[in-house]
């Protein structure tokens, strides 16, 4: 059985950081994509950053260029995300994705 759990999230305020977890297990975790989506209430769900496990290849989308960063450690199933200078905008339930398994979020709120 797939299981995707994430932690990490919280409240925050403007130009604080956060560091997101996912812990993964259930298939091959040295061989896969997993990725970091945000949805902001009312809004759509949207991709943040994506990592090949295989190879450590990364992709952000373009707000999190240069302040969010993905890592992983494959002896532990883990995928962190690594949030930094956030937002207001930043505001949202943070979720991991394995194929088509989801986490059930977890909340990130970036307010003074």
């Amino acid at each position: 059985e797939v299981q995707v759990v994430e932690s990490g999230g919280g409240l925050v305020q403007p130009g604080g950081s956060l560091l997101l977890s996912c812990v993964a297990s259930g298939f091959d975790f040295d061989d896969v994509t997993i990725g970091w989506f945000r949805q902001a209430p009312g809004k759509r769900r949207e991709g943040v950053s994506c990592i090949k496990t295989i190879d450590g290849t990364t992709t952000y989308l373009d707000f999190a260029k240069g302040r969010f960063s993905i890592s992983k450690d494959n002896a532990k199933n883990t995928v962190h995300l690594n949030m930094t200078a956030l937002k207001p905008d930043d505001t949202g339930v943070y979720y991991c994705n394995v194929g088509d398994n989801w986490g059930q979020g977890t909340q990130v709120t970036v307010s003074s």
